[in-house]
């Protein structure tokens, strides 16, 4: 696997960012949180993609919040690669770098439903924990939040 920092908005990108935008607006509707390509590439985010090969097998970003906070952003594995540790390796990517920036917590805003069941448990066994909302996030029955302190 090879993760490259990206830029969202990039024609490769397209297709599997209107899949992720597509299939959680699907089930969250107005719920959905999730960045499309002009939010991604905002100057706080920076954008991973991750490759096998030649082939796109998923994305994800860091958002800084503020000098000690960052939150994990729009992680997605392609369809034919869930399963693969895309998944797993782009969030590690992304804790790492967040250590790297100096950060003291990373959170995140997720879904309930059964669709963020394996996404939900990544991000456990990765040591994030339930949280109360952060940012501007409003807490509702459609969404979670979790975080993983980075300081020692």
């Amino acid at each position: 696997m090879d993760i490259r920092q990206d830029d969202p908005k990039a024609p490769h990108v397209a297709d599997l960012l209107k899949h992720h935008l597509e299939e959680l607006r699907s089930v969250m509707g107005e719920h959905a949180q999730a960045l499309d390509a002009s939010g991604l590439s905002d100057p706080a985010v920076t954008f991973w993609t991750v490759w096998h090969g030649d082939a796109l097998a998923g994305f994800g970003a860091l958002k800084q919040l503020d000098d000690v906070h960052a939150e994990v952003k729009s992680m997605r594995a392609a369809p034919a690669a869930r399963g693969t540790g895309v998944g797993r390796a782009i969030l590690q990517h992304i804790i790492t770098e967040a250590r790297k920036r100096g950060y003291a917590r990373l959170s995140l805003e997720t879904g309930t439903a059964p669709l963020h069941a394996p996404a939900v448990s990544l991000y456990r066994s990765a040591g994030f924990v339930s949280c109360e909302a952060f940012a501007d996030y409003q807490a509702s029955p459609h969404n979670q939040f979790m975080c993983l302190e980075l300081s020692d």
